[in-house]
């Protein structure tokens, strides 16, 4: 027993120097990231720049050939590593992509490792946690808090699209009203409206341009719209293309569906609100609570870190109140 209180100091001792030597790592290999993605963005540019002050071929031999990057991250050893471990990189691209910016699958797992680290490394210099309990609330936190900004990101750019996207279909029942093909009207609608509705319809005028047909434009784009809203509106467009008929008096219609939906959504989020709001408080106490009893008898709660049944009992706490929050956010949303 002696022996191993004598050695306690030397394994907190050590403890420490790993979770600092893993912060340090972290924020080197950021850095390192940061400057080698931004000297190859340099470099990039100036490629483009060299080739559009190039006189263009004429000749029948030249082919322009357009490949769409499918590259994780900007660092090629990173990239070969997300391809060979993680799971279902497409969908994570995706999922990225609906937020509307330029965020890669590598810049978002160094995002999740720094997010991670640093409350580890917090907990374990200044609260005094022990290395497992910390590393778990770091892996809580890297893994959810991301995960958290990027849905939410995308739920507030869909929302913008469906708040601006019935004016874009009235201006496409506008354009073939007065005799304009449907594809020009989608690329009227990508310099007109405001964003995140004209960024996507200009990405479609620019998948036709580039050789897509109109089906395969608007599937592709409804990869990125999740919607059901645009769903409508690509299968609208797909069954007209099949069978004819009046485009811009189905489009009108469509648009009054979409309004009234609108209008539904709102009225439904109104009578609901109550509800969230009494979802909200309950799953903030038990952190309350944390917070409070942290602050008026520390030695009290560090037994629940300290022992490993206490451990025991954190994580099932902890897998309990996960449990809780998607079982109140399952009762609060109703889909339309």
């Amino acid at each position: 027993m002696n022996q191993l209180a004598a050695r306690l100091p030397d394994i907190a001792t050590l403890d420490m120097a790993l979770l600092a030597g893993g912060a340090v790592l972290a924020v080197v290999l950021l850095i390192v990231f940061a400057l080698l993605g931004s000297g190859r963005d340099k470099l990039r540019a100036r490629r483009l720049a060299r080739v559009a002050q190039r006189p263009q071929a004429t000749s029948d031999k030249t082919k322009l050939r357009v490949k769409r990057s499918t590259a994780n991250s900007s660092i090629v050893a990173i990239d070969r590593i997300i391809k060979h471990l993680l799971p279902n990189a497409a969908k994570l691209r995706v999922r990225l992509a609906r937020t509307g910016h330029r965020i890669s699958v590598g810049q978002y797992l160094v995002a999740c490792l720094l997010v991670g680290a640093a409350p580890a490394v917090g907990l374990k210099l200044a609260v005094g946690l022990p290395v497992l309990a910390a590393l778990m609330v770091g892996l809580i936190l890297g893994v959810g808090l991301p995960h958290l900004v990027v849905g939410f990101l995308g739920k507030r750019r869909l929302k913008r699209f469906n708040d601006l996207f019935p004016d874009a279909i009235d201006l496409i029942v506008r354009g073939l009203k007065s005799g304009l093909p449907v594809t020009e009207s989608i690329k009227i609608v990508g310099t007109e409206i405001g964003k995140p509705v004209g960024e996507e319809f200009r990405l479609i005028g620019d998948s036709i341009k580039f050789g897509m047909n109109l089906n395969e434009a608007l599937t592709a784009a409804a990869a990125r719209i999740d919607t059901p809203e645009f769903r409508f509106f690509n299968i609208t467009l797909s069954i007209q293309q099949e069978t004819g008929g009046n485009l811009a008096e189905t489009l009108e219609n469509l648009g009054n569906v979409i309004r009234r939906r609108r209008q539904m959504r709102l009225k439904i989020k109104a009578y609901s609100s109550e509800a969230k709001a009494s979802a909200y408080i309950i799953g903030s106490l038990p952190f309350i609570m944390f917070g409070i009893i942290l602050t008026m008898n520390y030695d009290y709660l560090m037994t629940l870190f300290r022992d490993p049944r206490g451990l025991m009992m954190f994580t099932g706490g902890v897998l309990s109140f996960m449990i809780g929050v998607a079982t109140m956010a399952k009762m609060v949303r109703f889909e339309i």
